[in-house]
């Protein structure tokens, strides 16, 4: 190839811009910053509409995260601080509420201040359908998260249901239906001696029929654990013979330490082929599951024949004369081993024991002492009741005359009362 002759020099100067040729600068010029490059042209994709569009979009989801973040932040925060109130209260949760009616609900109470960030921490637990319905006693300062873990734990205010022993079947279900805090109605009477005597726990709006039947649970285990570790030598054939023989020892005694030796007395005579002899026998079959008579016996009564008049039966009446405690059963299960066969009141709240008829006369004899002497004291408590009045009215006819009012003020204002012991005189006649 034929090579391209070099360029000559212009105006005889040597070309400045020719290769391996050093241009010398000013100072200044050598200080100077060199000129920046030019910026690159734009694409032509960075200025598409889409592409705009989608950055803006990105922004805005940007945003919403870190928005939504410290929203939820702040929510946990909320849900996680001790609550509004600094005394402890209590909160009813009606059954089949939902989610928007308990946080409502605590809500009204004071209890939580934020409903709507309650229900979002219930979802976000998913805990919506566990939350229990009862009454519930929130301790002071509950957070949110408390209230729900105690909503759903169903740890509900426990209230009590007593029941004394020896009531009857009628009775008990009366005391049912006073108490306000249960539901529903008891539309049949138990069967007597079926309920346990004690004391139920239950929550507000427990139904009626339910304590029974928790009653009649109770009783059955109680009954089915005693009877079979009785004694092996009892007269009785039956555990509702047990029961039947236990209802009548809860009547004859209220002290936990008689009541071996009482179910000791009827288990001797039932032995001996005496009959029983109770006084609440004739009681139950004249009166039946109203359980009180309301006075004494009378003679024609224990003469009377009734099913369950063990003055006129021998053995045991057909049924039990009320629902006996677990104590009774036991102490039936269990007698005391002595060879009485009578007892009678003692006067203190007690009885007297015997095993023969001359010292159980002996025993019915001082009784009756004690009773003429308890009416005497009456009497002349009565007497001293009635005479004390009128001591201390001034106990003389002239008094009463003179002093026509009680509060002893004379009948002339501002005057001071007279002495009523003193005579009247008549005024001086004017000479």
């Amino acid at each position: 190839m034929d090579e391209i002759p070099a360029k000559p020099p212009q105006n005889g100067r040597p070309d400045d811009d020719a290769p391996g040729r050093i241009n010398p600068k000013s100072p200044r010029e050598s200080l100077a910053p060199e000129p920046a490059p030019p910026p690159p042209q734009r694409s032509r994709h960075v200025r598409n509409p889409i592409v705009v569009a989608l950055n803006a979009l990105m922004m805005i989801l940007v945003i919403l995260v870190i928005g939504g973040a410290g929203i939820l932040y702040w929510g946990k925060l909320e849900f996680t601080a001790p609550g509004p109130f600094t005394e402890d209260r209590t909160v009813i949760i009606r059954t089949n509420s939902g989610l928007e009616e308990i946080a409502t609900a605590l809500e009204r109470e004071g209890i939580i201040d934020e409903p709507l960030v309650f229900m979002i921490g219930v979802r976000a637990y998913q805990v919506g359908g566990k939350l229990k319905a009862g009454e519930y006693l929130v301790p002071a300062g509950a957070s949110m998260f408390q209230v729900m873990n105690l909503l759903v734990s169903g740890k509900a205010i426990l209230h009590p249901f007593t029941v004394p022993e020896g009531r009857t079947s009628e009775q008990i279900v009366e005391r049912l239906r006073e108490e306000p805090l249960l539901v529903g109605d008891i539309t049949e009477i138990p069967p007597e001696g079926s309920l346990l005597p004690e004391t139920y726990m239950f929550t507000r709006g427990a139904s009626r029929a339910s304590i029974i039947q928790r009653m009649r649970q109770a009783h059955d285990q109680a009954l089915e654990e005693i009877w079979a570790r009785r004694r092996a030598d009892l007269p009785l054939k039956t555990p509702e013979e047990l029961v039947t023989l236990a209802s009548i020892v809860e009547k004859e005694t209220g002290r936990a330490d008689e009541r071996p030796r009482v179910a000791a007395v009827f288990i001797n005579r039932l032995r001996k082929g005496m009959r029983l002899q109770s006084d609440p026998t004739i009681i139950y079959g004249i009166v039946g599951g109203r359980g009180s008579l309301g006075r004494p016996i009378r003679r024609s009564e224990i003469d009377a024949a009734t099913p369950y008049n063990t003055y006129q039966i021998a053995g045991l009446p057909p049924g039990p004369i009320a629902n006996p405690g677990r104590a009774a059963m036991e102490a039936v299960a269990g007698p005391s081993n002595t060879p009485e066969l009578y007892f009678v009141a003692d006067g203190s709240g007690g009885h007297a024991f015997s095993a023969t008829l001359d010292e159980h006369n002996r025993n019915v004899a001082k009784l009756r002492r004690l009773e003429r002497a308890a009416a005497a004291d009456r009497v002349d408590a009565a007497d001293a009741a009635a005479v004390a009045p009128a001591a201390a009215s001034g106990a003389s006819p002239a008094a009463s005359d003179a002093s026509p009012n009680a509060a002893g003020v004379d009948l002339l204002d501002g005057m001071t009362p007279r002495d009523p012991n003193a005579p009247v005189l008549p005024p001086a006649k004017p000479e």
